[in-house]
């Protein structure tokens, strides 16, 4: 028993031939075929050693051989200079200096007893090598202005053929608008100018293929002056219209074929310089169009036949123009209209008909012949031509032949052999009998019966158990007769039988069938990421049928490698019941590893990926360069990055002054960089090395570079975090960072510390210092000072140090919260104004309080304002105090959350680390309208069979003058689908109830309800409810609805629920508007000081508490519930700051309640 494979097939593959899918074996007498041939042209190219002439095929009887030459007889067996083999049409031409003595068309013919098939001509080409003719060429004298024209013309060679333009010294002479080279190779002056006079214009043409290129004898050109010439052509040598050099006459025709390059040139002399125009009369030009050769040579790639047409090339100058005409035609070789026609088998008596569908244009025409021999225009008994076909009628064996079909037009040809085949024959079975077949539970198994008959033969299938006749289902009989089972169970196991039958007899052939069980691993091994040096395991567990137990391998392998790893000799694996186990893993041992479960009949296999990870190796080849005293460029080459990507390369330097023999970590690179601009100290002799940093860790150093020492200069910075400050009233304590060792770049760093009154005195007091530290004593109370600190060494002093400002010590002022404080402020801030951005958003502006009058260190600004009323209501109350802190020297800020259709006053204070200073005069202004909030109350009311009533209350803060509701509605299915979305506008504010009619019966509604002012509609309420059913309809038809002191009711409780809304609404916009719960009684003057009162000292417990004014508007702008209010984000290209999470930076904080947020500008330059 044998497993089923693909040898059954292949051996029918090699007991048959095939004719275009037709099937005969070779034991049956056939027509001889030919399977190999030579192609329709062939260059002997000299660097090539022999060229073949291929002529293979095969028949029955063995098929023979001959050739023509230039249709001659020719018998390469004769020609001892020529090699052959046995059985084989097929010669070589060895390339020697004979070679060109075989220079012709060849053509094969293979023939037996039952007819002659043939090749198309194949044309061997034995290129010369190509030369320019010797000989002195005249120069080419012409006037200034003149055309002129130096005529390349090539040698014969093989194509492509390139022409250039050269001087003997091998520079490309330059071409542009007036002087041009055409596609035949001439060079086309379409003026001449004194500057064109030369002796050594050449002409090279190069032939790419044989690798050659010639020369042409250098030309001269010698171009008179105008003004030398005494006998002038004034047409030659003036200004003149155009005239066409390239192509001559008016209109030309180009024939090519489909899918080559168009190629239309048009070279035209004049003075001035012509210029040319590219059209296509009557249409647009393709778009595949390029205008090329400044203008003068149109291209279209790929022509088809939507192509053909006349395009027009005009030549033109400021004196007129020439035109000329090309009338394009896209023509096509023969090729076959589908498929060429097949060869046939068919049965005595039959009738036959041979097709030759062929397209091409101009129209082919069609050669037929019968063995290689022309077919004659006389009709013959039984057989019939009409053009393109055949027809033959009753054949007999006797008009078994070879047919031979050609197309031909002038751009090429298409030749087909046709197999005719007249043949009756019994079956004949070509599988061996008693063939038994092993195949695999689920898969697909193959039983051969491969059959050859004429006319067909029946083949039928039986099982050898029951005798019944199998097909249909999972059984399927192909068409060479073998029997395919799907996915086969064990029930399939027995033996089969084929039969095959036609008119000359049957035949047939026993087959045995055995199903097992399949092999599956089902256990694979799973890709690992692994150190190197640590052990891998790959675990691969399989099931196979036990009967196959001692064939049963699981095998593993390495990146596809043919040799196991069982086998290996290696001791670092092993291998033991499907585990593989790698110890100390290096890198070599990464790849993917096969595990394959197999036996004789099947097998699986799967697949994992070992990688090795590791640190990256050292960097290798440090190079330093482009040294410059204190700067020099590190260059090195990364090592292995072992499977984890290189992050970053870290420099590091030893300097063997300061700290000998410590690495320390001088720059970063990134990790795809391999240099790095080192700028370096002065007076330090370096060291440098590099190590790479992936996601494993760093790897080890590279070797390090040679010594680089640096030169002395002066310091490059100062000192740097100068602090000034005044512990006591009448002294100034100085003290900087001083400079690291490796930064003094010379010996003997001091520092030079200069000071003095700012706006008092000019001259600098200086002391040289060599501590980080310096105390100015006896100086006034808390008044500025500028202070600089220059870094000096014995070779200079560092740069210019910035001046920096800092007070003395301030006064110790003790107070408390009823005195008033003598070192607060003493001004307000000037020009305060305010710009309104939209309903909810303000930006606010003014002057800095000048230095003198602050009296102390600024800390920042509060902004303070508060609501006086809203524009809808005449009444007028103070609203809630509220304030914003805004550090830092700041002189504008961002507030948000204040109500729209408003009116507001502001002021603005300054305040140091004393106390408050005196507020700005308040400004008033308003607020635009904005959409309204969401309204509180809808209710769905009264529903009937087709309408509903809906009954609401306006919204609370309408913020603006309402306008109208905006009402829609959708139907809610039985799976709470929503329906189409409905839309209803309420045009009048006064509208409290709407009742919507024609719904649908028995159906659930959503509503939604928002009120609308000019600037839009608010967010919506929505509400569900539903048509009455139809029970409760029939009780509202006959019962409540009917009586009268319902209908009554009805009416007026809407109106009271109105009513009593309107009158909270009223009450909610009196004074208290902006209190989430009612504010407390305040006395009216106590009310109204509230707007000035901002002592530093008072506090209470509401401090702690919600700003309450600010908070629901703050609410509503997180949740997005107000459309009218512009997003804070909006303005981040302003110059306000903002947080990570898009906030305002500043701090609020109201009289009663308060929140917080700080505002962080520049701080004062005060130490």
């Amino acid at each position: 028993m044998r497993p089923l494979r693909g040898s059954c097939l292949a051996l029918l593959l090699a007991l048959s031939s095939t004719i275009l899918g037709l099937h005969i074996p070779l034991e049956v007498e056939q027509l001889p075929t030919i399977t190999a041939k030579a192609p329709s042209s062939l260059i002997a190219f000299p660097f090539d050693e022999n060229f073949t002439l291929k002529c293979e095929a095969k028949g029955n009887p063995q098929p023979a051989f001959r050739w023509t030459r230039d249709g001659q007889h020719f018998d390469p067996r004769r020609d001892p200079r020529l090699q052959t083999q046995p059985n084989s049409g097929s010669f070589v031409i060895p390339n020697n200096k004979h070679v060109s003595e075989y220079r012709g068309k060849y053509q094969c013919y293979v023939f037996n007893t039952l007819g002659t098939a043939m090749t198309e001509e194949t044309n061997f080409i034995v290129p010369n090598v190509p030369k320019f003719p010797k000989e002195k060429l005249p120069p080419v004298v012409v006037v200034e202005g003149q055309s002129i024209v130096l005529e390349c013309n090539p040698p014969d060679g093989i194509a492509p053929l390139q022409v250039y333009w050269m001087t003997i010294g091998l520079k490309h002479i330059e071409q542009n608008e007036r002087v041009s080279m055409g596609l035949n190779g001439n060079l086309y002056f379409s003026n001449a100018v004194e500057r064109d006079s030369s002796g050594d214009y050449c002409c090279f043409a190069a032939f790419p293929r044989i690798r050659t290129i010639v020369q042409k004898p250098a030309m001269s050109v010698v171009v008179k002056p105008s003004k030398d010439v005494t006998e002038l052509d004034d047409s030659k040598t003036t200004e003149r219209e155009p005239s066409l050099l390239l192509p001559p006459g008016g209109q030309s025709e180009v024939h090519l074929v489909k899918g080559d390059e168009l190629e239309l040139e048009c070279i035209a002399e004049g003075l001035p310089t012509p210029v040319y125009e590219w059209t296509k009369v009557g249409e647009t030009l393709p778009r595949r169009t390029n205008i090329k050769n400044f203008g003068k040579l149109l291209t279209v790639a790929k022509v088809k036949r939507e192509d053909d047409g006349m395009f027009k090339c005009t030549a033109k100058n400021h004196l007129g123009e020439k035109s000329h005409f090309f009338s394009v035609s896209v023509e096509e070789p023969p090729s076959w209209a589908e498929e060429p026609p097949e060869s046939q088998l068919v049965t005595i008596g039959s009738d036959v008909q041979i097709k030759c569908a062929t397209t091409g244009r101009p129209r082919p025409t069609i050669t037929w012949r019968i063995n290689g021999q022309p077919i004659g225009d006389t009709p013959t008994p039984g057989r019939r031509l009409f053009d393109d076909t055949i027809m033959l009628q009753q054949v007999q064996r006797s008009d078994t032949a070879v047919y031979q079909c050609q197309a031909s037009n002038p751009h090429g040809s298409v030749m087909a052999n046709v197999n005719l085949m007249v043949l009756n024959l019994r079956p004949l079975i070509l599988t061996r009998d008693f063939q038994e077949y092993s195949a695999v539970q689920g898969k697909h198994v193959l039983m051969e019966c491969s059959v050859f008959s004429s006319p067909p033969a029946t083949v039928v299938w039986t099982s050898g158990e029951t005798g019944e006749t199998v097909g249909g289902g999972r059984f399927s009989v192909l068409a060479d007769g073998s029997l395919q089972l799907q996915r086969v169970a064990k029930e399939d196991t027995g033996q089969y039988t084929c039969q095959a039958s036609n008119s000359e007899g049957e035949t047939f052939i026993t087959s045995k069938l055995e199903i097992k069980d399949p092999t599956r691993i089902i256990e694979p091994p799973q890709d690992l990421k692994i150190l190197r040096g640590t052990t891998a395991q790959f675990i691969c567990q399989a099931e196979y049928d036990r009967s196959l137990r001692r064939e049963i391998e699981i095998l593993w392998a390495r990146d596809g490698e043919e040799a196991y790893l069982n086998y290996t000799q290696d001791a670092r694996y092993s291998v033991d019941d499907g585990i593989l186990q790698i110890s100390n893993v290096s890198h070599s041992d990464e790849g993917l590893y096969s595990c394959v479960a197999k036996t004789t009949l099947d097998q699986d296999q799967a697949a994992a990926y070992l990688t090795v990870l590791d640190v990256p190796e050292a960097p290798e080849d440090l190079v330093l360069a482009d040294k410059r005293g204190r700067s020099v460029r590190l260059k090195w080459t990364p090592g292995e990055e072992h499977n984890s990507r290189i992050t970053e390369f870290v420099v590091e330097y030893e300097e063997n002054q300061w700290d000998p023999e410590r690495w320390r970590e001088l720059e970063r690179v990134p990790g795809n960089h391999a240099s790095a601009m080192l700028m370096l100290q002065g007076h330090i002799n370096y060291r440098f090395r590099v190590c790479a940093v992936n996601d494993v860790g760093q790897g080890p150093p590279s070797r390090p570079t040679d010594r680089y020492k640096t030169q002395a200069t002066e310091p490059d910075r100062n000192p740097e975090n100068i602090k000034i400050e005044g512990h006591l009233p009448n002294q100034m304590d100085i003290t900087w960072e001083p400079l690291m060792p490796v930064e003094h770049n010379g010996p003997g760093l001091e520092y030079k510390v200069s000071y003095r009154r700012l706006g008092v005195e000019d001259s600098w007091t200086e002391q040289m210092v060599k501590r980080h530290s310096f105390v100015v004593k006896n100086t006034p109370t808390f008044v500025p000072y500028e202070i600089k600190i220059q870094a000096h060494n014995q070779q200079g002093w560092g740069p210019e140090p910035k001046v920096v400002t800092g007070y003395s010590g301030e006064d110790v002022v003790f107070w408390h919260c009823l005195q008033e404080n003598g070192s607060v402020p003493l001004a307000s801030p000037e020009d305060v104004s305010v710009e309104v951005k939209n309903a909810t958003l303000l930006r606010v502006r003014w002057n800095p309080v000048p230095a003198n009058a602050l009296r102390g260190h600024l800390v920042g600004y509060n902004v303070n304002w508060w609501r006086t009323q809203s524009l809808l209501v005449s009444t007028k109350g103070p609203g809630e105090k509220q304030s914003m802190k805004v550090f830092g020297n700041r002189t504008h800020a961002m507030i948000p959350g204040v109500k729209p259709f408003s009116e507001y006053r502001l002021s603005v204070n300054v305040f140091t680390k004393k106390g408050n200073g005196p507020s700005s005069l308040p400004v008033t202004f308003t607020t635009p309208q904005g959409v309204p909030e969401k309204m509180s109350i809808l209710r769905a009311t009264n529903p009937q069979r087709t309408s509903i009533t809906l009954v609401w209350a306006p919204p609370v803060e309408a913020n603006g003058i309402l306008t109208g509701y905006s009402l829609q509605y959708q139907q809610i299915n039985d799976t709470q689908h929503l329906g189409e979305l409905r839309s209803v506008n309420v045009s009048s504010p006064d509208i409290t109830q709407w009742v919507l009619v024609d719904l649908e019966r028995f159906s659930a509604y959503k509503f939604y309800l928002s009120a609308c002012t000019k600037v839009g509609c608010g967010p919506a309420i929505s509400e569900e409810g539903g048509t009455a059913t139809e029970a409760r309809a029939d009780r509202q038809d006959v019962g409540v609805s009917s009586r009268g002191w319902f209908v009554g009711l009805m009416c007026v409780l809407p109106l009271a629920t109105l009513a009593a809304l309107i009158s909270c609404f009223v009450c909610r916009n009196r004074g208290g508007k902006y209190a989430v719960k009612e504010k407390e009684d305040l006395p009216a003057d106590q009310e109204s000081k509230g707007v000035n009162e901002d002592t530093f000292c008072e506090y209470s417990d509401n401090d702690e508490k919600p700003l309450k004014g600010s908070l629901h508007s703050l609410e509503r702008l997180a949740t997005g519930e107000d459309d009218s209010c512009e997003s804070v984000v909006d303005y981040e290209d302003e110059e306000e700051q903002f947080n990570e999470d898009g906030s305002f930076i500043g701090e609020y904080s109201g009289r009663r309640r308060r929140a917080s947020v700080e505002m962080n500008g520049p701080s004062s330059s005060v130490a």
